[in-house]
């Protein structure tokens, strides 16, 4: 089994834009192609774990999503950061727009279960993983999972939590805090090597 960092999307490897519905609205956060590239060399499997309620509120389609991931991935490829192992999101929302993606589900954060999903799919080892993530549901659903937690100050870390079907276990906190995912990079390595 591998260990794997869990990475939010909009907020950790790009500017959180609020409603990313185009692959032109893309905007790769600074290091985050040098973090990624020290984090795959030291054997970690690296997969995105992102809410996308674009999707429930009827601005986009799954398929342009899975189409802005691919372009992320282009562009992440193109400045010499490594190609991802998994991309995983949650279209729903509990107060949807779109019937079809009103739901109280365990893929939407703070829930786990994408991480869950991830680790069947890939084989992966959750209490030598790490999730970084930039908001307090970021953090939840890592520690459910049995990771440990990072939460990067580069998107939306000081916004009021997202709107969850259960009352947000207030207890949780990260195992640690810092300025972005160069500085996460930089504590996970220094943890794994223990």
């Amino acid at each position: 089994m591998k260990p794997a960092i869990f990475l939010d999307r909009d907020g950790v490897l790009i500017e959180d834009v609020d409603l990313l519905t185009k692959p032109e609205q893309i905007r790769i956060l600074p290091h985050v192609p040098r973090a990624l590239k020290a984090l795959k060399k030291a054997g970690f499997a690296l997969v995105v774990v992102s809410n996308q309620t674009v999707v429930a509120r009827g601005l986009a389609s799954e398929a342009d999503v899975r189409a802005i991931n691919h372009r992320l991935q282009e562009l992440l490829v193109r400045e010499d950061a490594p190609n991802l192992d998994g991309w995983y999101f949650c279209p729903h929302h509990p107060n949807a727009v779109l019937p079809a993606y009103r739901a109280v589900c365990e893929c939407r954060k703070p829930g786990s279960g994408m991480l869950l999903q991830a680790a069947r799919e890939h084989d992966l080892n959750l209490p030598a993983s790490f999730t970084v993530g930039d908001r307090i549901t970021d953090i939840v659903a890592g520690a459910k999972a049995g990771t440990r937690t990072i939460l990067v100050q580069t998107g939306k870390h000081a916004d009021p939590p997202i709107e969850t079907a259960e009352p947000m276990d207030t207890s949780i906190k990260p195992d640690y805090i810092c300025p972005d995912l160069l500085a996460a990079a930089e504590w996970i390595l220094g943890r794994h090597r223990e």
